[in-house]
């Protein structure tokens, strides 16, 4: 592995984090370099645009990422889109689309809050978080076969159809996933909502669920 290119992804890595962003002695120390090692990677990345100086010269994200994270899963945020809307308004929740990354670890594609929402919950794209935890990767697990030891939310989740967790991801939030099926039977995807009102979970599950299915007939 490239140590170099390794500390440059986790510059990137870590200004995603702090979105005000961070002076060039702050990264050095989040990401364990020399301040002048740091300030090297870092006008190496400014100058593919990856990342800029802000008004006080403190260093944020630059505009050279979207154009390429502007492919990424495109045919599936391009057919989640209008999916992830008609969740969201009908539930009046945030709609979120997730996709697993390796064996370990889900990540947020896209996230959709309702129109005219008074309170959003702090979820953002391409957020991550362990596949065990929250529904969304639980409701992957709950697609494959039974595994021994696996948690008894997927166990629930495998009778349901749908996978519901508490406080998992984000304090406070009760999140409800159902996985996207795929045409091979190997879901890596899920959609599912956050909400802060966990009461009438079988409806909102049904909702989620048949949200799911129309978006992998979509994908078929």
């Amino acid at each position: 592995m490239s140590k170099t290119l390794h500390h440059g992804l986790l510059i990137l890595k870590v200004l995603s984090e702090h979105p005000r962003g961070l002076t060039v002695s702050e990264l050095a120390e989040a990401v364990g370099v020399h301040r002048t090692v740091a300030h090297r990677l870092v006008r190496t990345l400014e100058a593919h645009q990856l990342c800029r100086r802000d008004h006080q010269r403190r260093i944020v994200l630059g505009t050279g990422l979207v154009s390429l994270a502007e492919p990424v899963q495109q045919d599936l945020r391009t057919l989640a889109g209008p999916v992830l809307d008609e969740l969201a308004e009908t539930t009046r929740a945030t709609a979120h689309l997730l996709v697993r990354e390796g064996a370990d670890e889900m990540r947020a594609l896209m996230v959709v809050e309702p129109r005219g929402a008074l309170v959003h919950v702090s979820f953002r794209p391409g957020q991550t978080h362990p596949v065990e935890q929250g529904s969304g990767g639980l409701a992957l697990l709950a697609h494959g076969p039974h595994r021994a030891g696996e948690r008894p939310e997927v166990t629930e989740a495998r009778a349901n159809g749908y996978a519901v967790t508490m406080g998992e991801v984000i304090p406070a939030v009760t999140g409800i996933s159902a996985a996207v099926p795929a045409r091979d039977g190997d879901a890596t995807a899920s959609i599912g909502i956050s909400v802060f009102d966990h009461t009438g979970l079988d409806t909102l599950g049904a909702t989620v669920v048949a949200a799911a299915r129309r978006l992998g007939e979509l994908l078929d």
